[in-house]
């Protein structure tokens, strides 16, 4: 079956809930038991089947199927926040004298995590060019243990030439993790060397804006249960009205992307003909430095770029912003609303490659409206630009 119509029944077992078509939303945080033998015996298995609420429900195991069929793994973890993925497995895979290769256009609370908690568990973050590719190689010493990857950068949109490091970190005997958020539907991380897959579900496999969920998902049973081994002993689960939105999103995920993806295949070309526009960072034009990359690994793309004008005072670009009728700002991208964010001003971190575009930068999430309507704002937006000068 194409991987579209295994969306629609992935995690679904209709028979087992009188005939439901979705998963019901199971409240439940005591589980009985109807003997002392079956109490014992689920503890010989504590992530297999329902035991006690904070493992799981029938929910929780529906999405879990249903997001290791989307990434091509076997088994799969959910989470509170994607930010939690991530996380959890580096806590899961590192310990005090480990060495971390960690890409240096990570999202920033993983920086965070990095920079703040793990040097103070005695764990070693190297920060890489994401363009390193096989290079990556020259970095890997006797004590790394994984090397971490995203694909595009979330901010700045660099491709990783994934199965490149795979090789390289595989012969040294490290793993690799990939933050698969942008990839979410077209790329497979597993047929391409990751051993763990991260998605920050909250973007688009929820596709509302109404929940925080993350997964990590892996296709080796033993690192699955390493993994989760781990996260269990944190204690946090996600709630269970969020694993059912997760579901609910993850039916129409291939028709909302698919949109999502032409509007901005659509305002991306036209944006770089605009003369305010110095480049625009989006892989899938045929400009964007990692286009060939792209075309290799990936099947589509997203509703994510980023924009760098050309130079204008802040001011003038606070005016474009506070303007728009469609892209509202606020954190977060992958759902049916259309977002922007300036991503200048010391905002993105950079110890291991330089940042310094030639103007303002801005991240856009092309939403569900119409490519003319948000063409129309953008083009009232330069006209404030403009405007205000400088």
């Amino acid at each position: 079956m194409d991987k579209q119509t295994r969306l629609l029944h992935a995690g679904r077992h209709p028979e087992r809930y009188d005939g439901a078509v979705n998963v019901p939303v199971f409240r439940a945080s005591t589980i009985l038991h109807p003997s002392v033998a079956a109490m014992e015996s689920s503890g010989r298995t504590p992530f297999e089947g329902v035991r006690y609420g904070r493992f799981g429900t029938p929910t929780t195991f529906a999405l879990e199927e249903a997001v290791a069929e989307l990434e091509g793994g076997s088994h799969c973890i959910a989470t509170s926040s994607g930010l939690a993925a991530i996380t959890g497995t580096l806590m899961a895979l590192l310990e005090t004298g480990d060495h971390l290769l960690m890409t240096d256009s990570a999202y920033a609370p993983t920086r965070g995590f990095c920079d703040r908690v793990l040097a103070r568990l005695g764990i070693e973050t190297t920060y890489y060019d994401p363009r390193l590719g096989a290079g990556i190689a020259a970095l890997i010493r006797p004590n790394t243990r994984l090397v971490f990857t995203e694909s595009p950068g979330s901010l700045t949109f660099e491709m990783q030439d994934l199965p490149a490091i795979a090789q390289a970190a595989h012969a040294a005997g490290a793993l690799v993790a990939i933050d698969n958020t942008w990839g979410v539907l077209h790329f497979q991380p597993f047929a391409h060397g990751a051993d763990v897959s991260i998605q920050a579900a909250t973007k688009y496999i929820v596709g509302h804006a109404d929940a925080m969920l993350g997964t990590i998902t892996t296709a080796d049973k033993a690192l699955w249960h390493r993994i989760k081994s781990s996260v269990a002993a944190f204690g946090a689960s996600p709630g269970t009205e969020e694993m059912y939105l997760g579901l609910r999103g993850l039916r129409s995920l291939p028709v909302r992307l698919a949109q999502h993806f032409a509007t901005a295949r659509e305002l991306t070309h036209w944006l770089e003909s605009r003369p305010e526009v110095a480049r625009v960072l989006y892989p899938p034009l045929p400009s964007d430095p990692g286009h060939d990359l792209w075309k290799r690994d990936f099947t589509g793309g997203c509703g994510l770029f980023g924009v760098i004008l050309r130079p204008a005072s802040k001011a003038a670009v606070d005016a474009m912003l506070d303007g728009f009728r469609h892209f509202k700002l606020g954190y977060s991208w992958g759902g049916f609303e259309s977002l922007v964010i300036p991503t200048g001003g010391g905002s993105i971190h950079r110890t291991a490659t330089e940042w310094a575009p030639e103007g303002p930068s801005l991240r856009f999430h092309a939403g569900l409206e119409t490519a003319a309507d948000l063409k129309a704002d953008l083009e009232e937006g330069f006209g404030r630009l403009a405007a205000v000068g400088g």
